[in-house]
C-alpha cells in the first residue's frame, strides 16, 4: 500500500491485529494527522506517528525513536503487513474484532 492508500484505509479507525500464533497481537488507533496510539492489550499505550518510506509504512513512537517499518498490503478489504526491520519479520493481520483501546498509563 502507498502512504495515501494506507491513510485512506486506517484514519479514524481502531484496528485489532493478530498473528498466526497470537489472536490478540495488538490494537492501534489511527488518529488525524498521521498520529497513532498503540497497545499490546496490556493497558500500556504509546503515542506515535507514521510515514511512508521507500514504499513501506514506518512508525516512530514517542518513547522509542527507532522506526518500525512494515510492508503493508490490502486484500479483500483487510490489511496485513510484514515487519521489515528483521529478516523473516512478524506478519500481522487486521481482524474484524471490535476491541476497545484501553490505556491505563495515560492521563486524560
Amino acid at each position: 500500500m502507498t502512504g495515501d492508500q494506507f491513510d485512506a484505509h486506517v484514519t479514524g479507525r481502531t484496528i485489532t491485529f493478530r498473528t498466526d500464533t497470537n489472536p490478540a497481537y495488538g490494537i492501534e488507533a489511527y488518529l488525524p494527522g498521521r498520529r497513532v496510539m498503540w497497545s499490546a492489550f496490556d493497558g500500556t499505550c504509546m503515542y506515535g506517528t507514521w510515514y511512508e518510506s521507500e514504499g513501506d509504512i514506518c512508525f516512530i513512537y514517542d518513547d522509542d525513536p527507532a522506526p518500525k517499518c512494515w510492508a503493508t498490503y490490502l486484500q479483500e478489504g483487510a490489511m496485513w503487513a510484514t515487519f521489515i526491520n528483521v529478516p523473516d519479520g512478524t506478519v500481522i493481520y487486521e481482524t474484524d474484532a471490535d476491541e476497545p483501546l484501553i490505556c491505563n498509563n495515560l492521563s486524560s
